[in-house]
């Protein structure tokens, strides 16, 4: 199917001036990115009370002024993750390789020659993007992730070209189940962005996560269970500007049955909040994590 049929041709110059605007250099676009951050944290104060409010609960000890230092520290880490987004439509491999760096790649990589699938388990914490691509490259035809498609065709096959450029498979989040079937047996990675919000038509697990009572999506579990799949933690943590570090931490072999029955999502969590806990800045405190409350 032509481009055309995918979306207007109206949306064409947009294209292009993204385009453009991702080939500037990284030092140029993380000049955009300072105006991002004046424009979303002092102008129009984009999600203000939504990421006050995450933050005051998740570290009731922390004084306001400390709250609002590591909110506008969130700012800054957002607008530079969204132009390095953007730059990823250009991006070479090269570059990808050189900005993100794996710790222990063996965690991972080990299962692969048994033909065993692993999900690894990400957050929206650092840039979940670069990490993608950066997988891609690093495990060459294995490293694939769920996403739930966007309903403008303009936007779906942008961010589309732009996430599966350099190697990664994407799978809709709805085909998840079909897509583990397909790859059965044959030694490959697929990454779940596991702290989403769950709502209760999902029949959420339950945990304490950050002080507050947390619904979790459960289809790591379930998924590890019926296709006795190992499972892996991805930390990944700002360095300095524009460099990354990965580092893997196995949750399950897929080798034991998982018991208790949430054991998977439950390591996960706690994982998590140690990452969070240690650079709070750098996860996406404007997203409604906690929009949903448990049912009596």
């Amino acid at each position: 199917m032509s481009r055309s049929k995918l979306y207007s041709w109206y949306y064409r110059p947009l294209e292009w001036l993204l385009i453009g605007i991702s080939l500037l250099p990284l030092p140029v676009l993380y000049g955009v990115a300072r105006g991002l951050y004046w424009l979303m944290a002092y102008v129009v104060r984009y999600r203000q009370r939504v990421v006050l409010e995450n933050m005051r609960n998740s570290f009731p000890e922390k004084s306001e002024a400390e709250i609002r230092r590591q909110a506008n520290g969130f700012y800054w880490h957002f607008a530079q993750v969204i132009v390095e987004i953007l730059k990823l439509r250009t991006m070479s491999a090269q570059q990808v390789r050189r900005r993100v760096r794996f710790t222990n790649p063996e965690v991972l990589g080990r299962f692969f020659p048994e033909g065993k699938q692993v999900l690894t388990l990400g957050s929206h914490a650092g840039n979940w993007e670069w990490l993608l691509a950066a997988a891609a490259l690093e495990y060459p035809g294995k490293a694939g992730g769920v996403y739930k498609p966007l309903m403008n065709p303009f936007f779906e096959q942008f961010m589309l070209r732009l996430r599966t450029r350099l190697g990664a498979h994407l799978v809709p989040m709805l085909n998840t189940l079909r897509d583990f079937v397909k790859h059965r047996g044959q030694g490959r990675t697929l990454s779940l962005l596991s702290d989403q919000a769950a709502g209760p038509e999902d029949h959420p697990y339950w945990t304490n996560f950050l002080h507050q009572d947390t619904p979790f999506y459960t289809g790591a579990d379930k998924l590890a269970a019926q296709f006795q799949c190992a499972a892996v933690f991805i930390s990944i943590r700002r360095v300095r500007r524009g460099y990354y570090e990965v580092t893997f931490a196995e949750l399950h072999d897929g080798e034991k049955p998982l018991i208790p029955e949430h054991a998977l999502i439950e390591a996960f969590a706690r994982h998590l909040e140690r990452d969070i806990q240690a650079n709070p800045s750098e996860y996406l405190w404007s997203h409604r994590r906690w929009k949903h409350k448990r049912q009596k």
